[in-house]
């Protein structure tokens, strides 16, 4: 497949953002269907659901020559039950308005200055510990849970630290905002959970494992939180125009 340059900021800025038109996409056509009773909207909305489709079809086809092969092959097998899935997920009315999903991350820190970090079972890359927000618990609740289930560590929540889009970060395929926590251990004992965690650890500022996904985002802050400097919530800049205005 040709790639088509964005003019100011190259192919890899375009291919995510070809992601995020196609999630875009998806996400009105499947809110258009659980609110309409009109057979002629549904099949418009159905062919929206094709279209965007085939928009995340031709980006994996550009991720697909810079991935391993057997990852670009399992992402060819996905992309016959795109709109499949889509439609299995249109709810009807209010439940069925589509909304990016929430993930909540914890930097928690410890009386020597040092981050708490998990190392996932499945990637081996280190992060923060993170999880999808759960009905019922409040975010800081999330936040102070995952820590617990993923690290054995107790903790407290201080404040929240950042509210980003994952999707438009980069590091989400969909539609996906990461509320960010700064939280402080006061107990507990560090054991990694056994399915999730292949290890977890404490780790001083400049001694952060080779793999720590996305640390030139989020490391300077984290460790100025831990220091305990005072600074704004981070969150995305509004763009200018804002999308679709």
């Amino acid at each position: 497949m040709t790639e088509v340059p964005d003019a100011e900021h190259g192919p890899a800025t375009f291919t995510r953002d070809l992601a995020r038109w196609s999630e875009a996409l998806a996400a009105i056509a499947r809110t258009g269907l659980g609110f309409t009773e009109s057979l002629y909207e549904k099949e418009r909305f159905e062919e929206v659901l094709h279209i965007a489709a085939d928009m995340k079809v031709a980006v994996n086809e550009v991720l697909g020559s810079t991935i391993p092969p057997e990852e670009a092959a399992e992402i060819a097998r996905e992309q016959d039950h795109f709109v499949q899935e889509w439609l299995a997920s249109v709810g009807v009315g209010v439940p069925g308005y589509v909304t990016p999903k929430v993930a909540i991350g914890a930097i928690v820190g410890n009386d020597r200055g040092e981050l708490l970090l998990v190392q996932r079972a499945d990637s081996k890359i280190w992060l923060y510990p993170t999880g999808w927000a759960d009905v019922g618990y409040s975010p800081s609740e999330v936040a102070v849970k995952e820590v617990l289930e993923e690290t054995g560590v107790q903790c407290e929540a201080q404040r929240v630290l950042a509210v980003i889009d994952g999707q438009r970060m980069g590091f989400s395929r969909f539609g996906m905002y990461m509320l960010l926590f700064h939280c402080q251990a006061v107990g507990g004992e560090l054991q990694g959970h056994p399915l999730e965690c292949a290890d977890v650890g404490w780790f001083a500022r400049d001694a952060l494992p080779d793999k720590t996904a996305g640390a030139q985002w989020w490391a300077d802050m984290a460790f100025a939180a831990l220091d305990g400097q005072d600074f704004p919530t981070i969150y995305d800049e509004v763009r200018s125009p804002i999308w679709r205005s």
